[in-house]
């Protein structure tokens, strides 16, 4: 299979290098640095810019260049774009397609990094401020010692199908467009099993309860900390109920009426070909 979206990370982490102070010190003089500001990445003609300041996390190797990045965003946005040589601030899921599968895996993996950053500033133990080790990969609390690592959110993804196999259930979120469907998800729950997750999801949310719960693929998803799991499940039956809070209607859709559905995203500029579910819908497609 193709490596999903952002899942193409290609650099060398150098795990066990990392946590040598000099050596990661060496490393910046042989540097590539990404610049980002508030989640975003920061880009002249629409392209990352290399920065030329101090980096905040050693992301790997690419060959014998390391590659880090740098969060800009203590500064007000003209003085970031200014520092870096900038001309715009990107959503990096907007420089899907613009920048190759590798890149784009690099940029999303910078991006939860620097936000793990931003918000992990004090410890939530004591309070007091914490300091980067492993360049980057690692915060340790400046009172108590305790070792603060990234913070991975587990959330499962799934395409329901009809026993069958010929219909696929799709949910229209609340704010959402009228023609608005997608695949439904959720996070992970403590004590809960990936698949547990699936079958508690769809009846909270869908009011359906399901025979079996299939693994399909997983994906990176770092926007800002999360790690989609994505699975194919079959519904018991077609009745559904929906919770009117998350979602306002749930559908069961052919498979000529999901392409008509994905022709209309794509001609009104909504399809978003970076996520898992466009494989879940993609892989169920193809099986006709």
């Amino acid at each position: 299979m193709t490596p999903l979206p952002y899942n193409e990370v290609t650099l060398d982490r150098a795990g066990a290098r990392r946590a040598d102070e000099a050596w990661v010190a060496s490393a910046r003089t042989r540097s590539r640095v990404l610049a980002f500001w508030r989640d975003g990445c920061l880009t002249a003609d629409g392209r990352p810019v290399s920065f030329d300041g101090d980096p905040a996390v050693f992301l790997g190797l690419d060959g014998d260049t390391a590659v880090f990045a740098a969060d800009l965003s203590d500064l007000a946005e003209p003085d970031a774009l200014a520092l870096a040589g900038a001309d715009a601030v990107r959503d990096v899921r907007q420089l899907f397609g613009a920048v190759g599968p590798a890149e784009a895996a690099v940029l999303a993996y910078a991006r939860g990094m620097l936000h793990w950053h931003r918000n992990q500033r004090f410890c939530g133990a004591c309070g007091d401020a914490t300091e980067p080790r492993h360049g980057g990969h690692q915060l340790v609390c400046r009172g108590c010692e305790k070792p603060l690592f990234p913070r991975i959110e587990p959330a499962v993804i799934m395409l329901v199908t009809s026993a069958d196999g010929s219909r696929c259930l799709l949910g229209r979120h609340r704010g959402a467009a009228q023609d608005a469907y997608s695949t439904l998800a959720g996070f992970v729950e403590v004590g809960e099993s990936l698949e547990d997750a699936v079958r508690r999801e769809l009846a909270e949310e869908a009011g359906v309860t399901v025979t079996s719960v299939r693994y399909q693929a997983s994906q990176a998803w770092p926007f800002p900390s999360g790690l989609m799991v994505g699975f194919r499940a079959v519904a018991a039956s077609s009745a559904v109920a929906v919770d009117e809070d998350e979602l306002i209607e749930a559908c069961w859709f052919t498979r000529s009426a999901v392409r008509d559905l994905i022709g209309r995203h794509r001609a009104a500029g909504r399809e978003r070909r970076d996520s898992i579910e466009s494989y879940l819908v993609s892989t169920w497609l193809d099986e006709e």
